[in-house]
């Protein structure tokens, strides 16, 4: 979709100066946006986008940077306090009730623990017989079908 938008903000008091600005065709984007870094410069970014070659982007800088003078370490040291916690003039209020004592006893169960109204069931089957036998043995034990072989080197042949 086409489009073409820009905003700007420059806020002396915060410091803020930033904007962007973008148009497209549909097929290409084109923009720029600024940004105010922290060291004083001012980074602007020119950039073009489509689905072909992608993001290209330009990067350039206005202004010299500056940054604020380096003092030697110090480690922190907490101030001495200046005040005194204050002392009260008054004395804790004594307390002026006491815990009021139940005005109800507890009541009576109205109910008996009730019987149980069943029995355990009888069993409604019995144990199954077995409905096969042992199978016997379908098989013997094998017989040896290799001799105990011999060495396999002989004499050699210039003896």
């Amino acid at each position: 979709m086409p489009f073409n938008f820009a905003y700007d903000v420059r806020d002396e008091y915060t410091g803020n100066d930033y904007a962007h600005k973008a148009d497209s065709d549909g097929a290409v984007v084109n923009g720029e946006y600024r940004v105010l870094l922290p060291d004083g410069r001012t980074q602007i970014v020119t950039y073009t986008a489509d689905h072909v070659a992608g993001y290209l982007a330009e990067v350039a800088y206005e202004g010299e940077a500056r940054y604020p003078e380096t003092r030697p370490y110090q480690p922190y040291s907490a101030p001495a306090l200046a005040y005194t916690a204050p002392v009260p003039d008054y004395e804790a209020p004594a307390s002026a009730y006491e815990a009021p004592a139940p005005a109800y006893k507890a009541p009576a169960p109205a109910y008996e623990a009730p019987a149980p109204a069943y029995k355990a069931p009888a069993p409604a089957y019995e144990a199954p017989a077995p409905a096969y036998k042992a199978p016997a043995p379908a098989y013997e034990a094998p017989l040896l079908s290799y001799e105990t072989p011999g060495p396999s080197y002989g004499l050699p042949e210039h003896l």
